[in-house]
């Protein structure tokens, strides 16, 4: 009679502790949803990186580090990511060939922006128009000129604080040729340019 009582109580008080058994276990668990990046609005930024390139009409390639600041604006809907950017870069790039000292002291640009978010993750193009200075001295003699061309390059950026991002990226800059009377023909500067770079965004 006793064992009978003392098995009927154990059933009892697993019949009892079932439901919250059931509560623990039968229903998944779910993350919850990590809030999304948001890319929208005006930024700033500064950036610092290296120039290489040649110079059409000769054989030199100027070289050196270029550094400067952007601003920009972009527009989100959904994971795609566009908007507008212009920076403005002083720069070292230089190269002496045949006694001809060439250089491109400044450039700028004005570009379209686009690309695709994951979260905090911007994979993106970007292409538009450049300017910027050409400088050639020879024998203690020096002549300037301002060329317009056009830009392109692809770029990483990712946001490590809802206002602040780093960012990578490649660029090339094509400015068209110049005719330059130092040197009896027309010259202009080609440079693909690697830099890293913050962006404020307000």
């Amino acid at each position: 009679m006793k064992t009978t009582i003392i098995a009927a109580t154990c059933f009892a008080a697993s019949i009892a502790a079932a439901p919250a058994g059931a509560a623990d276990f039968g229903m998944p668990y779910t993350a919850p949803a990590p809030l999304a990046y948001s890319w929208m609005g005006p930024y700033l930024g500064l950036n610092l990186g290296g120039q290489w390139g040649s110079v059409t009409n000769s054989g030199a390639e100027p070289w050196g580090v270029t550094g400067g600041g952007q601003a920009g604006y972009n527009w989100q809907l959904g994971r795609f990511v566009f908007g507008v950017e212009g920076d403005l870069q002083g720069s070292s790039a230089d190269d002496t060939f045949a006694n001809f000292k060439f250089s491109n002291p400044w450039f700028g640009t004005t570009r379209a922006r686009a690309g695709i978010a994951f979260n905090n993750m911007l994979l993106y193009g970007t292409i538009g128009l450049a300017f910027g200075g050409g400088k050639v001295e020879v024998n203690g003699l020096s002549e300037s000129n301002t060329h317009v061309g056009w830009a392109a390059g692809a770029g990483l950026e990712v946001g490590f604080t809802p206002n602040w991002s780093a960012k990578a990226e490649y660029l090339y800059v094509d400015l068209s040729n110049q005719s330059y009377a130092l040197t009896g023909t027309s010259n202009g500067f080609e440079s693909s340019i690697f830099r890293l770079g913050v962006n404020y965004r307000f």
